[in-house]
């Protein structure tokens, strides 16, 4: 009869329990040979029990306490006069005695993986008294293993790699499954391991667990990774034992074992001849299985030729070859290259040597496409000289471009005007003859970089440029003056032959030889008798005084022209004037004061007190001329003049026009123009006495004679009326004119009229319309009698 895993653990658990039962009574309190006895003075008592260990089986499943052992002591004889009692690790909670009988049973379920062993104490009392009869023992349950756990692996699941074409047996990685129960009983804790998946690849040890290779030859690029299942099992694997399981992801390193392989033996490639340099041509690339650094691999070009023309190199992410332009391609040259490339694996595994060499080579050629090219000059750079002296159409030189494709275009000429904007040069559009098109100056410009192009007259896209440097010669034209802007002083108590100045030259011309200038005083000027002058033959001269005293009160400046020439050929001159003004000096000959108004002056007053004295009357100035301002700005004129005031405006209204939108119904400067020149002026500020006013005259239209005595006696009876006050406006809108058929439309006439309407309300508006309450109003006649 086949027991399964359960069954058996229970049989051995009831085995177990029945060894225990018989071996009880070696784990009772025997009886000794000797009793306990008294002695005066001194009582010793001899321990009269014999102990032994106790054992239990761990996981009991019973419904019942599960007994232990049995304490007994001589001592009692059965009547129930002693009782015993338990203390220690677990008394009263795990394990109970009966305290007549001294029996232990343990009401718990126990597990030797939490507590191996309890440690307790026993001890007999008188029940009377409660008093031991016998000293107090310690003693050790310990807890029997059975096999309740299976082995684990802790570190699982695992990771490893071993590289691929290893050797049979090659160690890949150790796993280890560990197992709670007592490995000092019995079996439970003895593990053996086994490879449930990942044969027959792999192999496991079974009493190590260490994983090794088990077959030849593994190739990653066939199968870079496998998966393993290891069991370990207790009980020696026999039947019955626990298990446990792990997985192991082993992955297959890379070696080189695969050397670089071109997938064609040759490539074609076209470029255009116009294709500049260090432009890629194109990228080829030699096939390896490995990856990493077994991968990389290094290009060259092995044969061919286009060794100068063409480099290669490789691109380090994709390990790609790529082929660049060196030198610039011409197809009239040559139209074609071969190149024999060569791709080898930078780091190369000696093992595996045998599998052939770690390098291959292929073919690349390259055709050379012709493109439209434009024009080539002979030369980079084109160097010219030409006097600054040349006259206008002198040639300069000639510049020389051709086209270098097949057809051989002709070419045509011309200067770029953005590098010649002053117009300086000309080029003959067939020929390329630069010529001078004005007057050079050397001093203006010595260097005139030009650019010149050369265009194909069948295709004027094509555009060559040419770079061409003129440079201008120098000529003797300009002549010498004077380096600087002198400022001479001689003082008046200056000594005969004291030098007053040294001068120099300037000279815009750039001699060979450097510049020498000769001085002199003019003819004119070579007998006067208060200077001379000195040439020191270094482009230098030296002033000095003739006579012994100067007086400003006689002559405060002396203009002393010197004539300079020089070393040119021909040569050339100029006569510049120094200016020497006389001062007075103090001891030291440093001027003080060079002004002839200065001498005569008080010899008290000084140049501060004059400054003073200036600005107080500049101030008074001012403020005068702010009192005046402000006196103007305060007073209005007087006399009525008609083009400065403008609240008069007499309109004519006898237009009725097309409405407010009608702008075209009449002339609005006609409005504004009475054709009236009045010869005199009228007051504004009339007195009311004044009574008598002569009448202007007037120089006017004839047909406006009727319109014109209405407006005027208009403005005669406002200007006399008393109430009225000054500067105020009156505009009178009553007279329609003659033959008007509207007649009158204003309301300024029904204060003549029999309306009984009232406009006393008007006094109530406010003083803005006192005006109308008076004209309309039943109050007094006049605001101001």
């Amino acid at each position: 009869m086949k027991l399964g895993k359960v069954e058996f653990c229970h049989f051995l658990q009831i085995i177990a329990l029945f060894l225990c039962l018989s071996g009880m009574n070696q784990a009772e309190f025997s009886r000794s040979g000797s009793k306990p006895y008294f002695q005066s003075g001194r009582t010793r008592t001899k321990r009269s029990w014999v102990w032994n260990q106790f054992f239990v089986l761990e996981e009991y499943m019973g419904t019942d306490p599960l007994y232990v052992g049995k304490l007994h002591s001589d001592v009692d004889k059965g009547d129930g006069s002693i009782k015993y009692i338990l203390s220690g690790e677990g008394a009263s909670s795990i394990f109970i005695i009966d305290e007549n009988t001294g029996d232990i049973h343990a009401t718990k379920r126990l597990d030797r993986e939490e507590q191996a062993y309890y440690t307790l104490r026993a001890q007999a009392l008188d029940r009377l008294t409660n008093k031991p009869v016998e000293p107090e023992s310690e003693f050790v349950i310990k807890i029997q293993d059975i096999n309740d756990n299976e082995p684990k692996f802790l570190d699982g699941p695992y990771t490893a790699g071993v590289p691929e074409m290893s050797p049979v047996g090659t160690s890949v990685v150790q796993v280890t499954a560990t197992d709670a129960d007592d490995p000092t009983y019995g079996n439970s804790a003895r593990v053996v391991y086994s490879i449930l998946q990942g044969q027959p690849y792999f192999s496991v040890e079974p009493k190590t667990g260490v994983i090794k290779t088990a077959l030849p030859n593994m190739d990653r690029e066939a199968k870079d990774q496998y998966l393993l299942v290891i069991q370990a099992k207790d009980m020696v694997g026999q039947n019955g034992g626990l298990s446990g399981t792990t997985s192991v992801t082993v992955t297959l390193t890379d070696v080189n074992d695969n050397p670089p392989r071109f997938p064609r033996r040759s490539y074609q490639y076209n470029v255009p001849e116009s294709l500049p340099m260090a432009s890629v041509v194109a990228r080829i690339k030699a096939a390896d299985a490995d990856v990493g650094p077994n991968a990389e691999m290094e290009y060259k070009i092995a044969d061919g030729d286009g060794l100068g023309i063409f480099k290669i190199s490789v691109d380090k992410d994709t390990q790609e070859g790529i082929i660049t332009i060196q030198k610039e391609l011409d197809f009239e040259a040559k139209t074609s290259y071969t190149l024999r490339i060569e791709a080898a694996n930078m780091y190369v595994d000696p093992r595996f040597l045998s599998l052939g060499p770690f390098s291959d080579m292929t073919t690349v050629k390259i055709i050379v496409e012709d493109v439209d090219e434009p024009p080539v000059f002979s030369s980079r750079l084109y160097s010219m000289v030409v006097s600054e002296a040349a006259k206008v159409g002198t040639i300069i030189g000639t510049v020389a471009a051709h086209d270098p494709d097949a057809s051989n275009s002709p070419v045509r000429y011309s200067i770029d005007r953005n590098t010649d904007l002053e117009r300086y040069f000309n080029i003959d559009a067939n020929s390329g003859v630069i010529t001078a098109a004005k007057s050079l100056d050397r001093e203006t410009n010595a260097v005139h970089n030009i650019t010149v192009l050369a265009m194909e007259s069948q295709n004027p896209a094509q555009i060559g440029r040419g770079y061409v440097a003129i440079t201008i010669l120098d000529i003797n034209d300009n002549a010498p003056e004077f380096a600087m802007e002198y400022e001479t002083t001689v003082c008046e108590n200056a000594q005969p032959g004291q030098v007053i100045q040294k001068i120099s030259a300037i000279d815009k011309d750039d001699p060979p030889n450097g510049h020498q200038f000769y001085f002199s005083l003019t003819a004119e000027a070579a007998n006067n008798h208060n200077f001379t002058l000195q040439d020191n033959k270094d482009n230098t001269a030296t002033v000095l005084t003739r006579r012994n005293g100067f007086r400003r009160q006689e002559q405060s400046v002396f203009y002393l022209p010197i004539f300079i020439v020089d070393s040119g050929s021909p040569s050339l001159s100029s006569t510049n004037t120094l200016t020497i003004r006389v001062c007075d000096c103090d001891a030291d000959g440093i001027a003080q004061t060079c002004n002839a108004e200065a001498y005569i002056l008080p010899a008290g007053l000084s140049t501060g007190a004059l400054i003073a004295i200036l600005a107080c009357v500049l101030t008074l100035l001012v403020l005068v001329l702010l009192i005046v301002t402000m006196r103007r700005r305060k007073k209005e004129p007087l006399i009525f003049d008609e083009e400065r005031d403008i609240r008069e405006n007499i309109v004519r209204y006898d237009d009725e026009g097309g409405g407010e939108e009608d702008t075209e119904a009449f002339d609005m400067a006609a409005l504004r123009n009475l054709n009236i020149i009045r010869d005199t002026k009228t007051r504004r500020d009339v007195t009311p006495e004044i009574q008598f006013l002569s009448r202007p005259t007037f120089k006017s239209i004839p047909d406006n004679v009727i319109f014109r005595e209405f407006i005027w006696e208009r403005l005669k009876e406002a200007d006399v009326d008393p109430c009225a006050p000054p500067y105020d406006s009156l505009q009178t809108y009553a007279f329609e004119g003659n033959g008007s058929v509207a007649e009158s439309l204003s309301s300024l006439d029904s204060i003549s009229s029999n309306s009984d309407q009232n406009y006393d309300y008007l006094s109530d508006w406010g003083p803005r319309f006192k005006r109308l309450a008076d004209m309309y109003g039943t109050g007094p006649d006049c605001l101001y009698s």
